[in-house]
C-alpha cells in the first residue's frame, strides 16, 4: 500500500508539472503571436509574406522602412522590457515574501526617472546618453537603499521602508524639476516618464538583451534557493541555503534587469507588479516554474490583469487573502 501511495503522489506531481509547462508553452506561443501581429498591424496593414521577406533582408519599397526601422525595434524592445520587468518583479516578490512588492519599493524606477528628468531638463541631454544616466542612477539608488537597510543583514521590512522613503524623496525631486522646466524640455521629460517605445532603435535592444540573458540566467539559476527563502531566513539557512549571498545575487540581478529596461522604455514597472501574482495564479507558486512564467510579462499583464482584479474582488468578499 505504501509504494502505491508514493507512486500516486509522484504521478500527481508529474501531472501538475506537466500542466504548468504546457501553460508556459502556451504563454510563449501567445508572445510570439503578439510579436508577429505587431509587425503586420499599424496605420497600414503589411501582409505577413512581405514582413518575412523584409526580415530576410529583401528591400521592399514602402515596407522595408516601416517594418525594419519602426515596427521591429518597437516590438523587440517591448518584448525585452516586458521580460525584464516580469522576471525582476517576481524575484522581488518571492524574496520579500510579499505579492504586492515591486521594484518601485527600493527606488530603482524613481532613481532612473529622476536622473533621466535631470539629464533632459538641466543637462540638455537626449538620446542614448539619457539611457546611460538612467541605468547608472537606478543601480546607484538601489545600492544606496541596500546600504541604508543593512544592519546585521538586510531584513525585508527594513528594505521596503527605506526604499519607500527614498522613492518619496526622488518623486518630490522629479516634481520640482518638472515645475521649473522650460516648455521645450518638459514635453520630452513627460514622454520619458510616461514610458514609451515609439522612438525605439535597434541599437537599444542589444544592451537590454545582453542584460536580460546575463541577469535573467543568474536569477533562474537561483530559482530553488529563492523558493526556499519563502520558508523564512532561518528555515532556508537550516536547509543549506546561503541566505545572505542568495539575497544579494537576487537583488543585483533584478535591479540590473529593471534598470536597463527602465532606461530604454521608461518607468513602466506596473508590469513587474502584475506579472508575479498573475503567473502564480496560472502555474502556482513554485519558484522554478513561476520565474519562467513571469518572463512573459507583457502577455500575462495584458491577458491576466482583468482576471487578477476579479480574483481580488472575489477573495475579499469571502474574507480571505491572495
Amino acid at each position: 500500500m505504501f509504494p502505491s501511495l508514493v507512486e500516486t503522489l509522484g504521478f500527481n506531481r508529474r501531472r501538475r508539472q506537466g500542466r504548468r509547462r504546457v501553460v508556459i508553452f502556451c504563454l510563449l506561443t501567445l508572445l510570439i503571436a503578439a510579436f508577429a501581429l505587431t509587425l503586420t498591424l499599424g496605420q497600414s496593414f503589411t501582409p505577413p509574406g512581405e514582413v518575412i521577406r523584409v526580415l530576410l533582408g529583401e528591400d521592399i519599397a514602402g515596407v522595408g522602412f516601416t517594418v525594419g526601422q519602426l515596427r521591429l525595434p518597437r516590438a523587440l524592445l517591448s518584448v525585452l522590457a516586458g521580460l525584464s520587468f516580469g522576471l525582476g518583479g517576481v524575484a522581488f516578490q518571492i524574496m520579500l515574501r510579499n505579492p504586492l512588492a515591486s521594484p518601485d519599493i527600493i527606488g530603482i524606477s524613481s532613481g532612473a526617472s529622476a536622473a533621466a528628468v535631470f539629464a533632459i531638463v538641466v543637462l540638455q541631454m537626449n538620446g542614448p546618453l539619457v539611457s546611460v544616466v538612467a541605468v547608472v542612477a537606478g543601480l546607484g539608488i538601489a545600492l544606496l537603499v541596500y546600504l541604508l537597510s543593512f544592519r546585521n543583514g538586510v531584513a525585508g521590512t527594513r528594505l521596503i521602508l527605506v526604499g519607500i522613503g527614498v522613492s518619496a524623496m526622488l518623486e518630490s525631486f522629479i516634481a520640482y524639476i518638472l515645475s521649473v522646466a522650460p516648455a521645450w524640455t518638459l514635453q520630452e521629460a513627460m514622454r520619458w516618464l510616461t514610458g514609451s517605445v515609439n522612438g525605439a532603435k535597434l541599437a537599444q535592444t542589444l544592451p537590454l538583451a545582453i542584460a536580460l540573458v546575463f541577469f535573467g540566467g543568474l536569477l533562474l539559476s537561483r530559482a530553488r534557493d529563492l523558493e526556499t527563502l519563502r520558508l523564512g531566513d532561518d528555515a532556508a539557512a537550516a536547509l543549506g541555503v546561503r541566505v545572505g549571498a542568495t539575497r544579494i545575487i537576487v537583488i543585483v540581478a533584478a535591479v540590473g534587469m529593471i534598470a536597463f529596461a527602465t532606461a530604454v522604455s521608461g518607468p513602466i514597472a506596473f508590469v513587474a507588479f502584475l506579472s508575479g501574482p498573475i503567473a502564480a495564479r496560472i502555474v502556482g507558486s513554485n519558484g522554478s516554474l513561476l520565474l519562467p512564467a513571469a518572463l512573459v510579462g507583457v502577455v500575462t499583464g495584458a491577458l491576466g490583469a482583468p482576471y487578477l482584479i476579479y480574483l481580488i474582488v472575489r477573495v475579499n468578499r469571502r474574507g480571505g487573502s491572495l
